[in-house]
């Protein structure tokens, strides 16, 4: 007896080939196998992955990834369900069940002013909700495995909501200055690694603040100047083979050179896209 894969219901068909992959006698043997520990970095992947796919404005790339993640999360759920811990039905309710406590201005009786109101009130709900699940931890919901710049951000904003806070961004540019002397005087000192890495991760922190405070995303922003980076320095290779050099043959000046060559090819690109 064959099995029907394609109906109606999308999301039934999904649900339907993952149960079929993890069958024990007719499934896939490395989607048996698989794990919620296993299958983590595939699902990590692949919300990288979509990040790309989102920075190149790809549509149909977007379309493709967001089913990606899609899988990662009904293999997960099937995972759990095969233990009889909770479903994919289980996920799904529970995030409607959420978004309908968390807009009580939209699917509720509630109004607000402004959106600061709005804002406090979420903020108000969601401390509610850690309150019920006994999360005492000040920083409770806040992933430790999250990555570190957006992490920081975070646990920032967090404690600025108890008023931990510098008034403006202002005020975190000397902190930043103070924290890079002491980096520099740790390594003059000739201070162990570990104390000249705990200095650096300093620096790192005051300067997520200081963007946090003028409304950046620190991890979006870093992710932008990694791709301006590699983008540049791929169009220096590029030149610097017009001049039949390779990267290793080239000295620093050359490179330097085609670097800022490359920078003003950049500029111009974008100038003539504004105009």
């Amino acid at each position: 007896m064959s099995d029907t894969f394609h109906t109606d219901n999308a999301m039934q068909d999904l649900l339907a080939i993952m149960q079929r992959l993890r069958d024990p006698e007719r499934g896939c043997p490395w989607d048996i196998k698989q794990t919620w520990q296993t299958i983590l970095p595939y699902t990590l992947e692949e919300v990288y992955e979509l990040a790309d796919a989102i920075d190149n404005n790809d549509a149909r790339g977007v379309c493709d990834e967001l089913g990606d993640v899609l899988l990662q999360i009904v293999f997960l759920a099937q995972i759990a369900s095969e233990q009889g811990l909770f479903n994919f039905s289980d996920v799904a309710r529970g995030i409607s069940d959420k978004m309908l406590r968390r807009h009580p201005h939209v699917f509720g009786e509630s109004v607000f002013a402004n959106e600061t109101e709005q804002k406090q009130a979420w903020e108000t709900i969601k401390q509610t909700e850690r309150e019920q699940r006994n999360e005492s931890d000040f920083f409770a919901g806040i992933a430790k495995a999250m990555p570190a710049l957006r992490r920081a951000q975070k646990i920032q904003k967090r404690a600025a909501k108890v008023g931990f806070d510098w008034e403006n961004w202002q005020q975190v540019v000397p902190k930043i200055h103070e924290e890079l002397d002491e980096v520099a005087q740790a390594v003059a000192n000739c201070e162990s690694f570990q104390r000249i890495e705990e200095e650096v991760g300093d620096v790192l922190l005051a300067t997520s603040n200081f963007a946090r405070l003028l409304g950046v995303d620190a991890e979006n922003a870093l992710r932008l100047s990694n791709g301006k980076f590699e983008r540049r320095f791929e169009r220096v290779e590029s030149l610097l083979k017009q001049q039949d050099l390779s990267l290793a043959q080239a000295s620093l000046a050359q490179m330097d050179e085609a670097w800022n060559a490359a920078k003003y090819e950049e500029k111009l690109k974008n100038k003539k896209a504004l105009d």
